[in-house]
């Protein structure tokens, strides 16, 4: 059965001028146009597709990725809007409509919005809704903890960030654990911190357990390693500078080479630090030493 707003992996069925008929099934044969044909295909060859409706309202194949299919979300833009509602662009050759009743506020040509792609089951039309809270949190979280999950980037907060996790849940990383720069629509993985007793989600970018210190401190070596040994940073320099070069903050840049410094492999000096003959030794010298 053919899942519209999806990806499937059909047949083809014919060749003509125009492209190729795919078998859809109960649904018919569906053309996948010209400009989407992999090279070499042909007659019993499977192709995965994106199935959508056309502008007609006609089932279509395309072997492009829209920027979120039906049950995920995606900040999109807007290119236009009408009586009907406001067009995004969706990544394909079809604008993605979204009603006005699905609008949390009047949408404006240029800007972009969060919004969830879901398939009316009235109509068997792909539609997309700006009221995202109806769409999350509608089944309990089963996470474990320190499990590997998506996360896309929702909203800045004065605690950190909103993310959606695996398109089903909200939940929340701490601004004090962010240590590179967040905006949203980044999709990233994250760990499951904690769930909490009102079902409200923590979530970390790194493993639990995992050293964040020990990894900065590496870089540190690396940069100093490319740079001769020598780097004009102090416990003293910019914190903007420390975040651009490291991805961290200034607390965990100073505990990294407060590390380094204890393992001798770094000298302090009144306007940097100077990698030792320790440090600029080859690793497995270090651990014999």
């Amino acid at each position: 059965m053919i899942k519209i707003g999806k990806y499937n992996t059909l047949r083809v069925v014919k060749t003509v001028d125009f492209g190729l008929y795919l078998d859809g099934g109960s649904a018919g044969e569906l053309l996948l146009p010209t400009r989407y044909v992999p090279e070499g295909a042909q007659v019993g060859d499977k192709i995965e597709v994106f199935v959508y409706h056309d502008n007609e309202g006609r089932l279509i194949c395309t072997t492009l990725h829209p920027k979120a299919i039906v049950g995920e979300f995606a900040w999109m833009q807007v290119r236009d809007v009408s009586n009907a509602g406001a067009f995004l662009d969706w990544g394909i050759m079809k604008d993605l409509l979204v009603p006005h009743r699905e609008q949390k506020v009047p949408m404006t040509a240029g800007r972009r919005y969060l919004v969830y792609v879901y398939l009316d089951h009235v109509s068997q039309r792909i539609a997309a809704s700006a009221r995202i809270n109806k769409f999350l949190d509608n089944v309990p979280p089963e996470y474990e903890k320190n499990q590997e999950v998506d996360l896309l980037v929702a909203e800045e907060t004065g605690l950190g960030y909103k993310v959606i996790i695996n398109n089903l849940h909200g939940g929340l990383v701490y601004k004090n654990e962010v240590f590179s720069p967040l905006s949203k629509g980044d999709r990233l993985k994250g760990y499951i911190k904690e769930i909490r007793d009102d079902e409200k989600i923590d979530v970390s970018l790194y493993p639990l357990g995992y050293n964040k210190i020990d990894d900065i401190a590496l870089k540190i070596k690396e940069a100093l390693k490319q740079h001769g040994g020598y780097l004009p940073l102090h416990d003293k320099s910019d914190a903007g500078e420390i975040s651009a070069l490291f991805g961290c903050s200034k607390k965990s840049f100073k505990k990294a080479i407060g590390t380094l410094y204890k393992q001798q492999l770094i000298a302090l000096e009144e306007k940097g630090i100077r990698l030792t003959e320790k440090g600029a030794a080859p690793e497995e010298t270090q651990a014999e030493a």
